[in-house]
């Protein structure tokens, strides 16, 4: 039975950060435990090839319950099973959020660390940005940050010029804190290769470490408590069951894996645990409980007046933010519409040939439905019940209506005429009914699950402030499960920012 200071479950965006911050002190020993194994995929590296990820060997591959907001609909939510978990399968975009994000986050843990203001040190130590040194952008950090030029589509410099004609601000990137507006997306790609948490942060330096033990190819059962200490992890090796001690224990598995693994441990909502077979340990209710995920309308599809070049990108090259109705309207975005350089649609209908047409995307940056995730069973196997609740709520259908609107404006434009022939999807809508059931059919996951471990200020938040669980005084749980409400953007540099300011604290022994 081994022994440590520190043990991080899962070896993700957040675990690989916190597994290298914290390991910088060669007198704290620190084990790093993954479920996957180390990504060596060629693959992987591809920005192009991120589609064609899903699904594969390291891809965890989850199934949510049919969605009556999506036509009934089953959605594979793909996430990282590996060393670096989603940054494996993610499409590379890095931005922070608008923030009236982070005030609401600061307002839910009366907490001013987790603020824009409060979180802006971190964003800048974890970047490399191409326009680093600024002030807003990081400069030297782990990851490295693009914000492209001569290698963006044509057709996104042509859907840019569109929603800048309709009165959207031209702006640098989406990491200033303005967000409304048009620009290329900025994107985790150097040299034209993606680069992973686990490649940013795992160095061969930190690797070296004789203070870091990385155990890949560990799954942890469950954790063994002791009154309100957890003692140890109980994993499944590749040799065997495997304990695991630890002064302070870190849950880095996600918006699907940590609360499962509390659930599993005793640690949730009573009648959940009591039909799983579980005794319970700590009644924490909100365990599982405000899942929130992003939705892209998959998709507003053009037939090409002639061939479109394929992405020397990652395909989804530009991103609108903008306020419903209002091309002109400044403050915090309300609506996206992403301009996706080749056929992007959902399985609901037939793709034509790369090259012959694009998409243009279009969601609901804050929506406000919310959904749940529960266990079946003690055992890591046993199915998990995912739930996102998916466009539950009339005030995400109207925005969703707003979004679609948007992007067939921003598509019909005169700007786009050059690449336009003609639209395919989704044809002639008379009524709210009818939009609504094309939504439906087109809606497709943003790959952004968080919220089921939601940090708060109140006794029914799961976790504190400080990212530590109630009921328990050593375990914490840093990750997207902890994010109260989503950013207005892909959640990844949140993710990283939460795990940065963690650590510092760590470090600094408070």
């Amino acid at each position: 039975m081994a022994r440590y200071d520190v043990a991080i479950v899962g070896g993700g965006s957040a675990g690989a950060l916190l597994a290298a911050q914290l390991s910088e002190d060669a007198g704290r020993q620190v084990v790093l435990v993954e479920a996957g194994g180390e990504p060596d995929d060629p693959d992987i590296a591809v920005p192009q090839a991120w589609p064609a990820l899903q699904g594969r060997s390291y891809d965890w591959d989850y199934r949510t319950e049919p969605q009556p907001g999506t036509a009934g609909r089953v959605h594979a939510w793909a996430r990282g099973k590996a060393l670096g978990g989603s940054s494996l399968l993610h499409a590379m975009g890095h931005m922070r959020g608008h923030p009236a994000d982070f005030a609401a986050w600061a307002a839910a843990t009366g907490d001013a660390r987790w603020s824009w203001e409060g979180l802006l040190p971190a964003f800048l130590a974890i970047e490399d940005h191409s326009l680093g040194g600024d002030g807003v952008h990081g400069k030297g950090g782990p990851l490295p940050v693009t914000l492209p030029g001569e290698d963006v589509s044509p057709v996104a410099r042509a859907f840019i010029e569109a929603g800048a004609a309709l009165g959207l601000p031209s702006i640098r990137g989406h990491n200033t804190g303005e967000m409304v507006g048009v620009t290329p997306n900025s994107l985790t790609i150097r040299d034209g290769r993606r680069i992973t948490v686990a490649e940013a942060w795992l160095t061969p330096a930190v690797r070296a470490r004789k203070n870091l033990t990385i155990l890949a190819g560990h799954l942890v059962r469950r954790l063994k408590l002791d009154g309100n200490h957890a003692v140890a992890l109980e994993a499944a090796g590749p040799d065997g069951p495997v304990e695991i001690t630890a002064d302070r224990i870190i849950l880095s598995a996600g918006a699907i894996e940590s609360p499962a693994l509390l659930m599993r441990s005793g640690i949730g909502p009573q009648a959940v645990l009591a039909e799983a077979g579980i005794a319970c340990r700590i009644a924490a209710p909100d365990v599982g409980r405000n899942l929130q995920d992003h939705l892209l309308g998959a998709g507003n599809l053009y037939a090409a007046r002639r061939a479109v070049p394929p992405s020397r990108l990652q395909h989804s090259e530009s991103m609108a933010y903008m306020r419903a109705g209002d091309f002109s309207a400044g403050g915090r975005p309300e609506i996206v519409v992403g301009c996706g350089v080749a056929p992007i649609v959902s399985e609901r209908f037939t793709a034509p040939p790369a090259g012959a047409a694009y998409s243009l995307l279009f969601g609901v940056t804050n929506p406000s439905s919310r959904g749940t995730l529960r266990i079946t069973g003690p055992e890591a196997g046993d199915r998990l019940v995912i739930d996102p609740c998916y466009l539950q709520t009339e005030r995400d259908r109207k925005l969703f209506r707003a979004a679609l609107a948007a992007a067939r404006e921003i598509g019909h434009r005169r700007e786009m005429a050059e690449w336009r022939e003609r639209e395919l999807l989704p044809g002639p809508l008379e009524t709210d009914t009818g939009i609504d059931r094309f939504i439906a059919e087109a809606a497709i996951t943003h790959h952004h699950p968080s919220g089921t471990c939601r940090m708060g200020g109140d006794d029914h938040s799961v976790v504190d402030p400080d990212l530590r669980l109630r009921g328990l005084d050593n375990l914490h749980v840093v990750d997207a499960s902890v994010i109260p409400t989503l950013t207005a953007g892909p959640i990844h540099a949140s993710v990283l920012a939460v795990a940065e300011t963690f650590a510092r604290k760590a470090i600094a022994g408070a």
